[in-house]
């Protein structure tokens, strides 16, 4: 199973606008926001949802806390992807 989850932007690379450095749970990797161009503008401090090391939406923080509590109680398919999250590397 593939989850879209929520993470907090915690730089955008100036070199590179379409990458943003993000925070799950811990977790911290770049991931690509390029598809949110055109959209509100993404910064630190910001929510997205992230699948497959792409920004698919930019979310609140309450929708982002509801859906990590969510992703906390499924178990294993949340780790798997958080496990997925850290072998990830995009530059």
């Amino acid at each position: 199973m593939c989850l879209g989850i929520p993470g907090e932007v915690v730089e955008v690379r100036e070199d590179r606008s379409d990458l943003a450095k993000v925070d799950v749970s811990g977790v911290r990797r770049v991931i690509n926001i390029g598809l949110l161009e055109g959209e509100e503008a993404v910064g630190p401090g910001d929510w997205i949802l992230i699948h497959v090391g792409f920004a698919l939406s930019k979310i609140d923080e309450r929708e982002a806390q509801a859906a990590l509590d969510f992703l906390k109680g499924i178990g294993q398919d949340y780790e798997d992807e958080l496990d997925a999250l850290r072998q990830s590397h995009i530059e």
